[in-house]
């Protein structure tokens, strides 16, 4: 298994045409975007880059995009978390053989895990379509209705999935994640998934983090990282607050399509949304632009406003 992944990784987006069939000569603009500002990874096919919404040959065609574009410069970790198992299996062994360097997936969300030991099967049999690259279990109650004891799933995991390396653990139940870092001496590799909250997860001893609005303000949560690096809370705390603020805005935009159309005014068009996601019609475009530019959100990137 590769080093654990440290620093921040970008959850990618998909760039969509207007017609909203996949448009991948956007890919390597959003990976040099990445690059410039340092980031450690890139996240494909995750609930940013609506991976359950795309077909399987979509979401490998992503997957190739992202793998060519990154070209060694960041890793890739590929999201194959899919209702049904053989076809998470099959995306899995997809992402092997183009070179991804890890895997992950969420829970099957429609007939859902009903234990850490159902749960447990269920990746099993996902993580075996790669078994010589890095697996970690995707976390995210809030959408995949998976709410087991994490601390427990890598106690018995780490028995029963060989590729097990760790979590990308999206939910604000931080003490979780802190026993989490802290099970069996730090074995696991925990990279936490809520941006608004990303100095408590460094604080409670994550890795690393796995973020949408990475993609729009790397050089603010670069800040954050730094800040707690070098023990200045003060700092890390004045720079989270404007993290806070900003995703408070997007929030009310409908989260993800928000974030989608604010990669737009930065001049990174990743196109519409795929139903049941609703885009932003232009006056709320509109709207989010005069929100977020009120905050002095454009002041945050080398980027021209779009």
């Amino acid at each position: 298994m590769s080093p654990r992944i440290r620093g921040l990784v970008a959850a990618a987006f998909t760039p969509l045409d207007d017609d909203g069939q996949l448009r991948l000569a956007q890919v390597p603009p959003l990976v040099e975007w990445l690059v410039r500002h340092q980031l450690s990874g890139v996240y494909v096919n995750g609930s940013t880059g609506e991976g359950p919404l795309l077909t399987g040959w979509e979401r490998q065609r992503v997957a190739e995009a992202f793998v060519r574009a990154a070209a060694g410069r960041l890793r890739v970790i590929v999201q194959v978390g899919h209702n049904s198992l053989r076809e998470a299996r099959e995306l899995a062994r997809h992402a092997q053989e183009i070179g991804a360097d890890a895997v992950s997936a969420a829970a099957p969300g429609y007939f859902r895990p009903d234990s850490v030991e159902n749960l447990i099967d269920c990746l099993a049999e996902v993580a075996a379509g790669a078994p010589d690259l890095p697996f970690y279990y995707y976390h995210i109650p809030s959408l995949s209705g998976a709410a087991h004891d994490v601390v427990r799933f890598l106690e018995l995991g780490g028995q029963r999935l060989p590729t097990l390396v760790g979590v990308k653990y999206t939910a604000p139940t931080v003490y979780e994640l802190q026993a989490c870092v802290e099970l069996s001496d730090r074995r696991y590799n925990l990279l936490f998934g809520v941006d608004e909250m990303l100095l408590s997860g460094l604080c409670a001893g994550a890795d690393g983090a796995v973020g949408s609005t990475f993609n729009l303000a790397p050089r603010l949560y670069q800040q954050i990282v730094a800040a707690c690096r070098r023990s200045d809370l003060e700092a890390a705390r004045k720079a989270q607050a404007q993290a806070v603020e900003m995703v408070r805005i997007l929030c009310r935009y409908r989260g993800q399509p928000g974030i989608k159309a604010a990669m737009q005014l930065l001049g990174l068009d990743c196109g519409p949304n795929r139903l049941p996601q609703r885009s932003l019609s232009p006056p709320e475009r509109d709207a989010l632009r005069r929100e977020l530019e009120a905050i002095g959100f454009f002041n945050w990137s080398e980027l021209e406003p779009g």
